[in-house]
Formats: structure tokens, sequence, C-alpha cells
């Protein structure tokens, strides 16, 4: 828990920033995360972004069709305070039992993938490979996978078995544009990223 005194009363600050996130008037086009102690905004992606992440999304409906499981965007993933918004997520079919009991969102523990597409920009490469990273095994989800067109042409990283306390994946795979990623357990397990939804390397 995060604190500081002021005039003689402990402040909790992961709660003063709980409220001001819920109290925020987002503007259109950006969306509103609370990672490591900060209200992050970023800007929605471009046309290549977009695109990426719906051929994410239209094979995991595939995947998961007729399962207890299916994927989503566009949503608030809550763990206690903390509050992400992953480009493509995999959660339980029945939402109402994972919904937050504020209607926020779904609570981190009923998510078992999320996906984040990088952004250009050392910023936004440093919010998916550090921060969020650190945050989304701090959640516990199971498999983190990154799709980034400037990691050296393009690369998707795999994390899984994420270590709570140390905010850390255990595993990690990366694996270059035109060859094949696996998402390696869960409901998704067996689900590939390769050519297909990111293309070959680039430049």
């Amino acid at each position: 828990m995060s604190a500081l005194v002021a005039e003689g009363t402990i402040v909790n600050l992961d709660q003063l920033l709980w409220q001001a996130w819920k109290s925020m008037d987002v503007p259109e086009g950006f969306r509103a995360e609370i990672i490591e102690g900060t209200i992050t905004l970023s800007p929605t992606g471009s046309s290549r972004h977009f695109d990426v992440n719906n051929r994410v999304l239209e094979g995991l409906f595939v995947q998961l069709r007729g399962s207890d499981w299916r994927p989503g965007n566009d949503c608030n993933v809550i763990d206690g305070l903390k509050v992400l918004i992953p480009d493509v997520f995999v959660a339980q079919r029945e939402i109402e039992e994972i919904d937050h009991p504020e209607g926020k969102g779904l609570v981190a523990s009923g998510v078992r993938l999320v996906v984040e597409t990088v952004s250009s920009g050392a910023e936004n490469r440093r919010r998916d490979h550090v921060l969020k990273r650190r945050a989304y095994a701090a959640a516990g989800i199971p498999v983190y996978v990154i799709i980034d067109d400037y990691d050296d042409g393009g690369a998707v990283t795999v994390l899984s078995e994420p270590d709570p306390e140390r905010r850390e994946y255990a595993s990690s795979t990366r694996v270059p544009y035109g060859k094949e990623a696996v998402i390696p357990e869960g409901p998704a397990e067996g689900f590939v990223i390769g050519p297909d939804i990111t293309g070959e390397r680039r430049g």
C-alpha cells in the first residue's frame, strides 16, 4: 500500500488514485490506466495496431467457440486498485461472475490471457515491455503476449508462469515475425500468433 502523511493524517495514495480515476472525464481517443502509482493516459492505436488486434480477436473467437471462455477488448481489467486495459484478453464467458463490485470492469482473477500490441515510441515500448509486464505479473495473469513491430524487425514475446510477489514472469519466449509463437497454457493453449496475424519481418 502506498501512503503518505499529510498534517498528521495517513493518506492512502492508491485509494486517492482510484477515486481520481473514477471521476476522470477521459478525452475521446484515449484510455486511462492506473499503473505503478500513476494514472497513465495513452492514445488509441494506428490502423496497423487496430488490424493486428482484430486478427488476434478473430482467431481467438474461432479457437474458443463453444468453450467457457471468450476473447474481448476495450475493457478495464482491475487488480485491487490498479486498472489495466489490454488490447485483447481472454476471460470467463460468464462475465457476471467476474464483474468488478463497482461495475468498473472485470476482476483480474477471471482473465487468463492478455495481449498488447506495441505502438511506436520509446515510452509506449517501455509501458508494454516493462510497466505492464510487472503489472500483469503482479495481478497473476497466466499469459502475457507482446506483439512488437519495433523489436528488430518485429517479434512476439510470450510470457508465462507469473510470480506476483516478484512482479515477473518466470518463462519468456521471443519469436521473430515470420515464425509462429504458440500460447503455452490456459484456454487459448495452442493458439498460434504467426505471419497470418503479424505479417512477415518488417524493415
